[in-house]
């Protein structure tokens, strides 16, 4: 049933694809499985780790693995496509991607699954690139805003749903396989994105392919890898010489894959980021843009996961119920996005300032609320956090890729959103570290402003004071050690003396043997939701810096995507360049 176009849609001679529709269908199937897979690790993490073990980088690696290599991936998967052909590419991309699912749900160690991770990446990067060009290749210039306008629906959806769907699948405990249906329900879908590929998706290559980069796709990859690796495993080895190490070896191969991609297009080859992007100030701009505010909204994403179920105790399926006032936020700020798209960058720098101040009145209400916060207490601050970001993300990728040369087109689109997803990987990388970092202390801390009430519960069930010190003592330490575990198996030294201390205790007075041991484990955690709660403060206003940082970047963007009436193509356009039509068939938002 597949047919080969004879010419593009718009181009002389060229007709639009009969199946386009269809072929439409299962390019969002593709789509779909990615958003999901970008987000359902969030909220099943905790269980993962409490299954397979692992430390909390092992948390971090499920996020910023899946992302770092995508971001890798992005870089080459569309010239692959353009080299290969996109509809081979694609049906390689899914069938892979739905490999690294089944391994995923499979995985018996932390190892194994996060490097199942890394292939559900590197193939996704390799199947998402073909659908945006094929709505280019199957549609004429007509449709092309309504097969692209399916993408904001679809992800909106998967974006609420997809929190919710791993919450349930994970309580489920579906045929007994508990965490790993979140993967496992990929297989299906995966099965149907590679048969209805198979039926109708259009065959063909482009007409202006050219050679793979091979030399800069190893040293992108080795630049991001000494950056993200080191953030990650850092903080549990108390940072070595090494860290410090790959970071200034990471920043020594960046510079030399800037070199040697200039000296690439100087010889007249195909380099894989085409160097004069980046003597257009509006693109340099939006890098850096993306790379800050999807490093934050990424970061805090898993954060905010981690936050509900180890520090509230919240289960999978409540933590995803909880995060829909966030998804939905997002979709209405979409919707806003368009009613107010004439006044350009101004809705980004709306969108930073609003998204602030959600992330502010989250640690406003938190402070307020105390360690019993609840779901519905949190939800208005999420609807204007997601708010915030639908206004910032719609209307950026245009503003960024407007004054992009059509020759630049294809290699602009893939490097900014593989900085999207290089700001992804960072994110969990950065705020995860910074998160973990600051919970053993707060942790300790809480049980030390708690030790008053727990000696006058002690001596009222008659605990001598010799005991009290002991319990008080170990206490602090096992919630200092549990938060820092290496490996969340292992029992801390200091928690089994802190057992041996209320066994003596209870010994001393068998009569209070209840009393004592309520008082313990309730203290324990009231420190441990306090120390998370002063954790999950210090984290939401290092994002609303962030957040700062973004609307300060955002100056260097056009003031808007393309010439307003009355106005001249560089006089209100810090870049200083015309702008021109929208980046054709890139949509990066959508991935």
């Amino acid at each position: 049933m597949s047919e080969t176009l004879a010419a593009p849609p718009g181009t002389h001679g060229g007709t639009a694809y009969r199946l386009r529709y269809a072929a439409l269908f299962v390019i969002l199937a593709g789509e779909v499985m990615d958003m999901l897979d970008a987000l359902i690790t969030n909220i099943a993490a905790p269980t993962i780790r409490a299954d397979l073990g692992g430390s909390a980088s092992t948390i971090q690696w499920l996020a910023a693995g899946y992302t770092l290599a995508m971001a890798v991936g992005l870089i080459t998967g569309g010239r692959l496509g353009d080299l290969y052909g996109r509809k081979q590419m694609f049906l390689v991309g899914a069938a892979g991607f739905t490999l690294g699912s089944l391994l995923c749900g499979v995985a018996v160690s932390p190892g194994m699954l996060i490097g199942s991770r890394l292939l559900q990446g590197l193939f996704g990067a390799l199947m998402l690139p073909q659908g945006l060009g094929m709505i280019k290749q199957m549609f004429p210039p007509k449709e092309m805003g309504a097969a692209f306008g399916m993408f904001g629906p679809v992800m909106g959806l998967s974006s609420v749903g997809g929190p919710v769907l791993a919450g349930w699948l994970t309580d489920a405990d579906l045929f007994g396989t508990g965490w790993r249906m979140i993967f496992l329900i990929n297989l299906p879908l995966g099965a149907a994105a590679v048969i209805g590929g198979l039926l109708v998706l259009p065959s063909g290559r482009s007409e202006h392919a050219s050679r793979l980069d091979v030399g800069g796709a190893l040293l992108a990859s080795a630049g991001a890898g000494l950056l993200v690796y080191p953030l990650v495993q850092g903080r549990e080895h108390d940072w070595p010489a090494w860290t410090f190490l790959m970071m200034a070896a990471s920043a020594v191969v960046w510079a030399v894959f800037a070199w040697y991609e200039s000296r690439k297009q100087r010889a007249g080859a195909d380099p894989l980021i085409v160097p004069s992007l980046f003597r257009k100030r509006g693109f340099t701009g939006g890098l850096v843009v993306g790379l800050v505010f999807f490093s934050g909204m990424a970061g805090i994403a898993l954060v905010l996961s981690l936050f509900f179920q180890l520090g509230l105790g919240f289960s999978p399926l409540k933590t995803g119920l909880s995060q829909i006032p966030w998804s939905a936020g997002i979709v209405i700020g979409f919707g806003l996005a368009q009613a107010v798209q004439r006044f350009g960058r101004a809705v980004i720098h709306a969108g930073a300032v609003t998204m602030a101040a959600g992330i502010a009145g989250f640690a406003v209400t938190l402070q307020a609320a105390g360690i019993d916060v609840t779901p519905w207490q949190l939800a208005p601050a999420l609807v204007v956090t997601g708010l915030g970001m639908g206004l910032l993300m719609a209307p950026f990728f245009d503003t960024v890729l407007a004054g992009v040369e059509p020759a630049e087109t294809g290699s602009a689109g893939g490097t900014l959103t593989a900085v999207q997803q290089l700001g992804s990987a960072l994110g969990a990388a950065v705020l995860g570290t910074v998160f973990f970092g600051l919970l053993g202390g707060h942790v300790a801390a809480a049980a030390d402003d708690g030790t008053s009430a727990l000696r006058t519960r002690l001596a009222a069930a008659s605990v001598p004071a010799a005991r009290q010190d002991g319990i008080a003592a170990a206490l602090r330490d096992c919630g200092h050690d549990r938060a820092t575990a290496k490996d969340a198996a292992a029992v801390p030294a200091s928690c089994a003396r802190l057992q041996d201390e209320v066994k003596a205790a209870v010994a001393a007075a068998p009569q209070s043997a209840s009393a004592v041991q309520a008082a313990v484990a309730d203290a324990g955690e009231r420190a441990a939701k306090t120390g998370f709660g002063d954790a999950m403060k210090i984290t939401l206003w290092i994002e609303v810096g962030l957040l700062g940082l973004t609307f300060l970047a955002t100056f260097l963007l056009p003031r808007h995507p393309r010439p307003q009436d009355g106005e001249g193509s560089g006089e209100d356009d810090p870049a200083g360049e015309p702008s021109g039509g929208p980046a054709d068939g890139t949509a990066p938002a959508t991935t």
